[in-house]
């Protein structure tokens, strides 16, 4: 298998898509590493992760922490970023500036903080995955930094793929997915928005966490893709 002994790094992996994508590369094969910025989340990760994971403890916001957890890390294969914060939709006169910079501090700044911290570590044949999302392609009211960020990281995909050749820099663009970072929400407008989507989606449901994970292991396997965006949204982009 691909993944068997291959080392891969998956920042935000202890929660929703990322702790999915840690535990079917642990299946298969992989010698997984996660990491969170909560040491509390970064154990309960490894209560249900894999025999073998490890956790790592970082804010990925903070250079010299990343910095430091590639060089505790040493040589790996694969990295992933799903790392993000709970989302709200943010109609534009009530946006404030601030939450905005900390989205962006996490998800696109984080990413490409993460990215030149492992490159020099990464083995031939390795591989780089980024997360987007359909926002970036069909916004809708309230979705003006999501979107942003969105756009923004599929764009660092394309340069980097370009720059760190022959390494393989990609990324998963999800449809909504059943995840904590919709937390932020309370509950019955949370499933609310679920069951509105899902209604509008031509396969009648939201993603899980589950599927999203197929993805990225997709992109770590296959190793003649680079600079592209793999879609998993249930036809968000066709409904």
């Amino acid at each position: 298998m691909p993944l068997t002994d291959q080392r891969v790094v998956v920042l935000g992996g202890t929660s929703g898509i990322g702790l999915a994508t840690a535990d079917l590369a642990a299946r298969r094969g992989a010698r997984v590493v996660v990491a969170s910025s909560r040491t509390g989340s970064a154990e309960r990760a490894l209560a249900t992760l894999p025999a073998g994971t490890t956790a790592e403890v970082a804010d990925l916001t903070d250079s010299a922490q990343v910095a430091a957890l590639f060089d505790r890390l040493g040589p790996i294969d694969h990295l992933v970023f799903t790392a993000g914060e709970p989302l709200a939709l943010t109609p534009l006169d009530e946006l404030d500036l601030d939450t905005a910079r900390r989205l962006f501090a996490l998800r696109y700044f984080g990413a490409l903080d993460a990215v030149r911290a492992a490159a020099p570590r990464l083995r031939p044949g390795g591989s780089v995955t980024l997360t987007s999302g359909t926002a970036g392609l069909r916004p809708g009211p309230g979705w003006s930094v999501a979107a942003s960020i969105c756009g923004a990281t599929e764009s660092l995909v394309r340069a980097l793929a370009v720059e760190l050749a022959p390494i393989r820099v990609n990324a998963v663009r999800a449809g909504m997915v059943r995840t904590p970072l919709w937390s932020g929400l309370p509950d019955a407008d949370r499933e609310q928005l679920y069951a509105t989507t899902a209604a509008g989606l031509p396969l009648g449901r939201i993603g899980d966490p589950e599927d999203a994970a197929e993805a990225y292991a997709y992109l770590m396997e296959q190793r003649f893709a680079t600079g592209t965006v793999v879609t998993v949204d249930g036809g968000t982009l066709i409904a």
